[in-house]
């Protein structure tokens, strides 16, 4: 079974009795934290969990120390997970409101603690349910402990001393998820400090999807990351962006071109830069 899965509004509308199931909504706005849960509460598809990006699929920020939203403890994340109901075989869809940013850093971490089959992220999100006509719920999800059982693979990870270490390396393959101007550093609307890693490529996130909010196909995707490559290993690859959430897109689009999975800098740039050793490139 492929590791990058989607699924329509219509195949989920007919599964949603699936016993297997387990659904989680994965919205959220980095300017208004209290979005996703505000939003769930007014209506979600029916049996969804809310997994907040914050409380759920991030760690406690520590000021000067780890980047925007570091990664949960694992043991706390496999935890919340059985409160939602995941066993090791269920069946998993993750949305968000549509462009699937908050939903891939779901599936990324689902896949770090060892999930690697049944699990999909509905493709156009929660824009592409009622573009289908097809409606939400007000009630909460039916109660279930699940049994999963999960152990982080470090292997998918790289942090930033060894991520340093490499640049300049002629089998790196380093790709930042965010939009062009901040990636030049033209604008910063979020972090201290504008521009990029040093020897990175802008691949921003949006472009892996179409005009209809839904994923590229298969064959484009691979020739969008092709071009990144330039013949390199994709093995070598590093994702990163402003704090390892929509580089998560950008390897959930890899895996979904036949990608092997590449590695996550999970601090991305909002780690990098507390330390002033680190280099800052700028423009392109």
């Amino acid at each position: 079974m492929p590791l990058a899965q989607l699924i329509t509004p219509q195949q989920l509308a007919e599964r949603l009795d699936a016993p297997k199931l387990v659904i989680l909504d994965c919205r959220f706005a980095l300017e208004d934290v209290d979005y996703g849960q505000r939003s769930y509460a007014q209506g979600h598809i029916t049996g969804a969990h809310f997994a907040d990006l914050d409380r759920d699929l991030s760690g406690p920020v520590s000021k000067g120390r780890t980047g925007r939203h570091p990664l949960p403890d694992a043991q706390r994340l496999v935890a919340r997970l059985r409160d939602w109901g995941l066993d090791n075989d269920s069946e998993v869809v993750l949305y968000d409101d549509g462009p699937g940013a908050f939903a891939a850093r779901a599936w990324w971490l689902l896949v770090w603690l060892g999930k690697r089959s049944g699990v999909a992220i509905l493709d156009g999100g929660l824009k592409a349910w009622h573009a289908a006509h097809l409606p939400l719920s007000l009630d909460p999800p039916p109660k279930r402990e699940g049994n999963f059982k999960g152990e982080p693979d470090a292997r998918l990870l790289i942090d930033a001393d060894h991520l340093g270490k490499r640049l300049g390396s002629s089998d790196l393959t380093l790709i930042d998820a965010r939009a062009l101007p901040r990636f030049r550093g033209e604008v910063e609307p979020i972090d201290p400090v504008a521009g990029h890693i040093p020897g990175a490529q802008c691949a921003a996130f949006t472009d892996n999807l179409g005009a209809d909010g839904r994923f590229l196909p298969a064959e484009q995707l691979k020739q969008r990351f092709a071009e990144k490559l330039a013949g390199r290993a994709p093995e070598q690859l590093v994702s990163y962006c402003g704090s390892g959430v929509t580089a998560c897109h950008n390897l959930f689009a890899l895996a979904l071109a036949g990608y092997p999975l590449g590695k996550l800098y999970a601090g991305s740039w909002s780690e990098w830069i507390n330390d002033p050793e680190h280099g800052v490139a700028t423009g392109e």
